[in-house]
């Protein structure tokens, strides 16, 4: 059973949750909207083993897949794709469909982010996509790598010798790619955070405790403000919720104060 708890509680069918799922947010039209999905369990790991999947649960996957049918592109680290495996179609026959009757092409492209161009060209998300991925990478990547990658995918350069994330969206927004949905990972997550990019976090919460040196869904170099969200929704499958942030009208929060 889904249950809505806020705004308005209710019990949900797996057609209303995909009905609320598939709208497209308020103020992603034409211009940028950054959203990204994680899962966590209780103590803050993002992942068991290393991988993300044994979090989650098959309203968690459903959620998961749902997400990319709205998405102009789906954006990743390169890390997360060694991971996780990507390959192949990232949308069902079913999904595809939709997306077509709702004029968007059948499959979003991938994005992969990676400075060092540490990919090996061999690997199914390059060899069996259905659409020719999108390599973000930086000025300093070095060049006999860059070379092969070109062979499967087209390659952006979004930065001199770190990431720039305003680039990063303004070069996919200039291939018309508006939308972007993120899967991770959390140095990327991290990155757009402390550009203050993240306009929707998508996040599971998993009734476990992991313990172990699990990392947290979000890293960087730190000595950024923190960043306000604003909680649009809640849901509820078993134990696991399933927390819906978008960004703050004013997302960056005041530095804390000390007692004198």
């Amino acid at each position: 059973m889904i249950e809505r708890i806020f705004p308005d509680a209710a019990v949900l069918s797996e057609n209303d949750l995909d009905a609320e799922l598939l709208a497209v947010p308020a103020g992603a039209g034409s211009t940028p909207w950054v959203s990204f999905n994680f899962v966590s369990s209780l103590d803050g790991a993002a992942t068991v083993d290393g991988l993300s999947g044994q979090l989650g649960n098959s309203v968690d996957q459903r959620i998961f897949t749902q997400l990319r049918h709205n998405a102009h592109v789906i954006l990743v680290g390169a890390q997360t794709v060694r991971a996780e495996g990507y390959g192949g179609e990232l949308l069902s026959p079913q999904a595809q469909q939709w997306r077509t009757m709702n004029g968007l092409p059948a499959h979003p492209p991938l994005a992969i982010v990676s400075g060092t161009l540490n990919l090996d060209p061999a690997l199914e998300v390059f060899t069996n996509a259905p659409v020719r991925p999108l390599i973000l990478t930086l000025e300093s990547a070095p060049d006999g790598p860059r070379q092969a990658l070109a062979q499967v995918a087209d390659i952006i350069t979004v930065g001199k010798d770190s990431l720039d994330v305003e680039l990063l969206i303004a070069e996919l927004g200039a291939h018309g790619l508006h939308r972007i949905h993120s899967e991770g990972g959390p140095t990327l997550l991290g990155t757009f955070a402390a550009a203050d990019k993240v306009d929707e976090l998508r996040l599971t919460v998993s009734p476990l405790l992991v313990g172990g040196p699990a990392g947290r869904i979000a890293h960087g170099i730190g000595g950024h403000l923190p960043r306000s969200m604003t909680l649009d929704s809640i849901l509820k499958a078993d134990s696991m919720l399933f927390l819906r942030y978008i960004r703050s009208a004013s997302s960056t929060a005041e530095p804390p104060t000390t007692s004198p």
